[in-house]
């Protein structure tokens, strides 16, 4: 099982394929098996690079708490111990918030990024209310019963949700709760203009409450591209023929273009 030793921490990857690299970031409680038809199906062009973050799934317990910064570290950690100097980072739900502080954090380090039902802050009582949820159900007792609910809500058919669900009972409620915690609270928002990589950003026709995300990005964001697929929130599982679509004619469009550079 493919290791990386962090300070405080080691995480668990996966790299599949050759050719232009692409690294995902999964939101709480979930793990990187949250992209195993992007794995599966984009490897067949690109060098597919997936992580369990700190204390989720089979990367062990963090002893320092889970923050936006020390992912994206980790993130370029793990990019330096594989040779990669340069990638499109895509991130799904609160993923995207962490794709846009790596921008922000390491704009030499993106070749693009890819945001897929995320949010440069969470301002609306439902989110926060249910990520508020997520902080309280993040706990020895309930964990299950949120590993549950979100494993089956993330699902298209029985066999992925059993792979959704047994890696995501690996993690640990503490690191769990942590990146709900910072995830409630983060806002860069008024940073946005400041990002110069282009940005590919991917929503579901029925994610209601997260369009007004989705505008806000697309009307900050100085190169960005707004596409919606008939989904909801759940798009890298549930939409992922189209979703993985997208990312190969955005990648090959700007790739292309950084060439020319």
């Amino acid at each position: 099982m493919p290791m990386l030793d962090v300070e405080g921490g080691s995480l668990y990857y996966q790299v599949k394929g050759e050719g232009t690299p692409i690294i995902f970031i999964h939101p709480p409680l979930l793990t990187s098996t949250n992209f195993l038809y992007q794995l599966e199906h984009l490897s067949k062009t690109y060098k597919v690079i997936t992580f369990d973050i700190r204390g989720h799934g089979r990367s062990v317990y963090s002893k320092q708490a889970i923050t936006y910064p020390l992912i994206v570290n980790d993130i370029v950690n793990l990019l330096d111990y594989l040779g990669v100097e340069k990638a499109f980072i895509c991130g799904y739900s609160t993923g995207g918030s962490i794709l846009l502080e790596f921008l922000l954090m390491y704009p030499n380090r993106a070749l693009g990024g890819i945001v897929i039902s995320g949010m440069s802050e969470v301002k609306d009582l439902f989110l926060k209310q249910r990520i508020s949820l997520g902080v309280k159900l993040s706990n020895k007792k309930t964990i299950s019963v949120l590993t549950l609910a979100i494993s089956l809500g993330n699902s298209k058919t029985r066999q992925v949700f059993r792979k959704l669900y047994e890696d995501a009972s690996f993690g640990d409620a503490r690191n769990i709760q942590q990146y709900y915690r910072f995830s409630l609270h983060y806002n860069c928002t008024s940073r946005l203009q400041d990002i110069n990589s282009p940005v590919l950003l991917v929503f579901g026709t029925k994610d209601k409450v997260f369009h007004q995300y989705a505008y806000i990005l697309h009307g900050k964001l100085p190169h960005n591209e707004l596409v919606f697929l008939k989904e909801k929130h759940q798009i890298p599982t549930k939409a992922a023929i189209k979703l993985n679509e997208k990312i190969d004619e955005f990648i090959q469009k700007h790739s292309v273009i950084n060439s020319l550079q």
